[in-house]
């Protein structure tokens, strides 16, 4: 396939850019660069292929993008969290799967071992996951526990120095090719504890998932614990119960309600671009009014999303954020890209299923995205909840 030339430009309404610092800025144009450069050129090839390129693990380490808001000292950036966003908006634009790679390696691997391991899980994994050399994987979800992780299978017996650990996990991002897993299980009381595990441990192995029509350039896979011994070091000291992992989650449904939302940017930068140069009854097609209103709608629903993600990251940089504002901020992105995705599909018509255009591999990939980290029924229960003070999910 073709490499095709990416002319993106970032839709700002609302001046938005006058919100973030000269250092945001930076950031962004740096990521979006690399997009341009080393993302848009090949990914349609690897999506067509169900391909996970594995050259951008090293080359979104050396950009900064595992961890960036993890310490320096860890290797990571240091970075706020409108930094992070920014950054997770821009991989996104290229695809979700490669958002999706990143994302898991800082919120879901990086973000538990920095707040819930020892100092030396620290110093051991992080640098390395910062930096690219070794990717990893966050393994909540069960075959039949998905939207309820509470009632996960997966369990660990005490056996001296170490553990036994038994169990499978499916649905896992990065979990092909990752040395490193970040693992929930249950102790015999039944308590939720997580454990490091590393690739080559006895009894631990990885199957990829084949035959995905959405993230085909992401790796996804199960983990499969057969009696895997784990020292007892690699448990997290600082952390137990389900509060572990969904801590985890909202960081990274944080990146999600900036990640979708470029996706909804591309998708409606290349409708609008489509619209001026593609004639139909002697006139380009963004003459007509149903196409206007379809543009004008997806600049609105991009320009709502883009405030509220970065009100909700002053939010978080200030420690302020709750998990329930992340939730709706999470769903409302989801939902805004996947119809975003759809009304730029209809407006370029047969050239919009094809791979010369990105408009459906972001819908496509967007299904998942609106399933993965809680799903939109899910996250409509917990604005529920918060709102109302009753539990509808039980």
């Amino acid at each position: 396939m073709a490499a095709r030339t990416d002319l993106f430009t970032s839709p700002d309404y609302f001046a938005v850019d006058e919100l973030l610092t000269e250092e945001h800025k930076l950031i962004r144009e740096s990521v979006r660069n690399y997009v341009k450069k080393e993302i848009s050129p090949i990914i349609e090839g690897y999506a067509q292929r169900a391909e996970f390129p594995q050259q951008i693990i090293k080359q979104l380490g050396d950009l900064g993008c595992f961890g960036p808001t993890i310490p320096a000292e860890y290797g990571g950036g240091g970075l706020d969290y409108i930094a992070y966003g920014l950054m997770m908006q821009e991989l996104e634009r290229g695809d979700s799967g490669v958002r999706s790679t990143a994302s898991v390696q800082g919120s879901l691997v990086m973000f538990p071992i920095y707040q819930y391991g020892s100092e030396e899980q620290r110093k051991k994994y992080l640098p390395r996951l910062a930096s690219g050399e070794w990717l990893g994987c966050f393994g909540l979800t069960e075959p039949n526990h998905g939207s309820d992780p509470s009632g996960m299978l997966s369990n660990f017996k005490d056996a001296g120095d170490h553990v036994i650990l038994n169990g499978a996990k499916m649905w896992i991002s990065n979990a092909p090719y990752s040395q490193v897993a970040v693992v929930w299980a249950k102790n015999e009381a039944g308590e939720i504890h997580g454990l490091i595990l590393e690739r080559g441990m006895e009894g631990f192995s990885t199957p990829t998932t084949h035959g995905k029509w959405s993230l085909r350039a992401s790796a996804t896979g199960e983990l499969v614990f057969d009696n895997v011994k784990v020292p007892k070091e690699n448990i997290f000291p600082n952390i137990i119960g389900l509060k572990g992992p969904l801590g985890c989650l909202t960081k990274a449904r944080y990146g999600i309600a900036w990640g979708t939302i470029g996706a909804a940017m591309d998708c409606y930068d290349t409708a609008l671009r489509y619209s001026k140069e593609r004639e139909q009854f002697g006139k380009p097609i963004g003459s007509f009014q149903l196409q206007q209103k379809k543009l004008a709608e997806m600049l609105t629903e991009i320009t709502k999303a883009q405030l509220l993600n970065w009100r909700l990251g002053v939010l978080m940089n200030e420690g302020k954020a709750t998990p329930q504002q992340v939730s709706m901020a999470k769903r409302n992105a989801c939902e805004v890209a996947a119809n975003i995705c759809r009304d730029a599909r209809q407006m370029l018509g047969g050239m919009g299923i094809t791979g010369e255009y990105p408009v459906m591999r972001h819908m496509m990939n967007l299904e998942s995205v609106i399933t993965y980290e809680g799903t939109h029924d899910i996250h409509l229960l917990i604005t529920g909840m918060d709102v109302t003070g009753f539990n509808a999910f039980k």
